[in-house]
């Protein structure tokens, strides 16, 4: 390699659990990162040397070639240490970072935007059961952010609550509202939807095939549960966009496939500058340029 040819990419993972993400780092390898520094049992005491050693190795010209990526399977985590890394970037040395622990950012993503395949957001009435969770959370404001009305559920109303005024600071104009789920009688506040998703824990059923059958109008249903049984009774895993009684139906490893091809794309786009966080919105709105071509 000659003075005048390019840096290699390094990009550094960043994870608090006890051993760093395999998939993780093979996704990395994947989207063509040259050198992958991986760091496990990562604390917030530790992110200020890490970072040091990112940014005042190489000349300001290349810094673009070194970048951080924040996984791990604990979001809350994930988030501290995302704000740690940031604040130690100062003036021009910096470099990007994308945070993507428990792949929330870019499940959430990919669950949204394939509900926009088959229905335009704008002023749909958009069900997430499991709502209060990681990645509820954060489809609810990538919906909430494209003009749905969203109705965010989880079996505590009170949580459901807390989770809707939170999300409101990001945006008072947004349309959101809380429900807690329990007998049928919820169904009766959400059986007008036009999309559904179930974003709940893992091998636990949120909603039957009978209660299913209750809608009016849905026009999409996606669920995210990999574990059996299914979040949606009776969607398969391997679902696609398959059309099922007039319903467009997606299960997690279908949404899956979009995933990775948003994850690929984002972290390869942190090596086109320096200076971008690459959180939710930003790795949603990477995603839009994959699913219109």
């Amino acid at each position: 390699m000659s003075l005048s040819d390019p840096k290699s990419k390094v990009l550094l993972q960043l994870d608090p659990d006890e051993h760093a993400s395999v998939f993780d780092s093979v996704v990395a390898i994947d989207s063509g990162v040259d050198h992958l520094l991986r760091h496990h049992s990562v604390k917030e005491s530790d992110v200020e040397d890490l970072v040091h050693g990112a940014i005042f190795t190489r000349g300001l010209e290349d810094l673009k070639r070194t970048a951080i990526f924040v996984g791990g399977s604990n979001v809350e985590v994930g988030e501290r240490i995302l704000k740690k890394v940031i604040s130690t970037f100062f003036g021009p040395l910096s470099v990007s970072v994308m945070l993507d622990s428990n792949g929330a950012n870019t499940t959430a993503a990919a669950a949204v935007l394939s509900a926009t395949r088959h229905r335009d957001l704008q002023g749909a009435k958009v069900v997430v059961l499991g709502g209060t969770g990681p990645v509820g959370r954060r489809i609810c404001v990538l919906a909430a952010r494209q003009g749905a009305n969203v109705m965010l559920g989880s079996r505590s109303q009170s949580r459901s609550a807390n989770a809707v005024d939170t999300i409101k600071l990001l945006d008072s104009n947004w349309n959101l509202t809380p429900f807690a789920t329990g007998d049928d009688a919820w169904l009766d506040e959400i059986k007008d939807a036009d999309v559904l998703i179930s974003a709940g824990a893992a091998g636990v059923e949120l909603i039957s095939k009978s209660q299913l059958e209750k809608f009016s109008q849905l026009r999409v249903a996606i669920d995210l549960n990999a574990v059996p049984p299914a979040g949606i009774e009776g969607v398969d895993v391997m679902a696609t966009g398959s059309n099922v009684n007039e319903l467009v139906v997606y299960g997690a490893i279908g949404v899956g496939g979009l995933k990775m091809k948003i994850h690929k794309a984002a972290l390869r786009k942190l090596f086109t500058q320096n200076n971008q966080v690459l959180d939710a919105n930003e790795i949603y709105d990477i995603g839009t340029g994959i699913v219109s071509k």
